[in-house]
């Protein structure tokens, strides 16, 4: 899917889309620095929007995966994840109660897969399904500025909860405004019809905001411990070994694979868990194995990513993986180097 390119962007491919996504616009240092402590502004093409319409769509896509969205009210989201019969996620997503359709986004990446698991389990019901990523795009802002930048630009901010957005003008134009990520205090979303990109990203700019890239935004969500699907997230794993609870709901009825989290919820426990590292040397590449001891070398997880992090005190190596909940307190190691479990955020 090709997307026009914005200001300074040298178009690469991430997670699906090819176009105005740049790695760094120069930089990617002083990028997360600006994720961390200004305003770091980025594209947000690479995600898709699917529109989900029709009588039955709530009680349907309620039906479809593991967070509530039968009691969503209109201008509230959820995260959520879309798991098969056996519990396994199939892919990850945030639902949107619209008023009249609700809206799906997810990575363009893992588009075209949920649309065809969407259209598998449509069966006798009125549900219309329409991909919207040609339609809707969206520029994201993280960093404890953010409201000012927006607010500087002209964008009216108004008082939003995580996962909530409204509608506001700006130079006559209709956009939606989005609180975004629980990870950060201040992190937003802004949609809009894609023709309006560059003079949007523009005034941003203008604004205070620093262009980002998606490396300095990999750096971010892994201070952050966010697993990201089809490196820490992948097909063979269960909803509570990720550790994301936020897309889980124990008390909204029966949907997809909900048996299998139900019965490890019962039995109080997963047998590995998403955890953050320290890195003591060499940085351990995704798919390292985890061993525990200095003898028997007992395999007790795995690495999923793993970054320096350019912090203001001074550079951190830090990953992320899964680790066997019987290693805990063991020393542990990912080829020459030591690992120890981290607390979060690291940043």
């Amino acid at each position: 899917m090709t997307s026009t390119a914005l200001p300074g962007a040298n178009p690469t491919e991430h997670s699906g889309a090819v176009g105005a996504t740049a790695p760094d616009f120069g930089d990617a240092r002083a990028e997360f620095q600006a994720l961390l402590s200004g305003c770091g502004l980025y594209d947000l093409s690479w995600r898709a929007k699917i529109a989900v319409t029709g009588g039955d769509r709530v009680r349907w896509l309620n039906g479809m995966v593991t967070n509530n969205v039968r009691d969503l009210t209109p201008g509230h989201g959820v995260y959520a994840f879309l798991l098969n019969a056996q519990g396994r996620i199939q892919a990850d997503l945030y639902a949107f109660q619209r008023g009249d359709s609700l809206l799906v986004d997810t990575e363009r990446g893992q588009r075209d897969k949920i649309l065809q698991l969407f259209d598998h389990y449509i069966i006798a019901d009125d549900v219309e399904i329409a991909d919207l990523s040609d339609k809707l795009t969206a520029l994201g802002l993280t960093g404890p500025e953010s409201r000012h930048v927006l607010e500087r630009a002209a964008v009216a901010v108004p008082d939003l909860a995580h996962l909530q957005f409204a509608e506001v003008t700006w130079q006559q134009k209709t956009i939606t405004l989005l609180r975004s990520g629980e990870e950060a205090r201040e992190s937003w979303q802004i949609w809009f019809a894609p023709e309006n990109a560059g003079e949007l990203w523009d005034a941003l700019l203008k604004a205070g905001a620093r262009p980002t890239g998606t490396a300095a935004l990999n750096l971010f969500r892994i201070s952050r411990g966010i697993p990201q699907f089809g490196e820490d997230i992948r097909e063979r794993d269960l909803p509570q070994e990720t550790g994301q609870t936020r897309a889980l709901n124990f008390a909204k009825g029966c949907y997809l694979g909900q048996e299998i989290v139900e019965r490890i919820r019962s039995r109080g426990a997963v047998h590995r868990q998403f955890t953050a590292f320290a890195v003591e040397g060499t940085l351990p590449e995704p798919g390292a194995k985890i061993v525990a001891g200095e003898k028997d070398e007992k395999e007790v997880g795995e690495i999923t990513s793993s970054a320096t992090l350019p912090l203001p005190g001074g550079d951190r190596t830090v990953a992320l993986g899964y680790l066997r909940r019987q290693a805990a307190g063991k020393d542990l190691r990912a080829g020459t180097a030591k690992l120890k479990p981290e607390s979060l955020p690291i940043a």
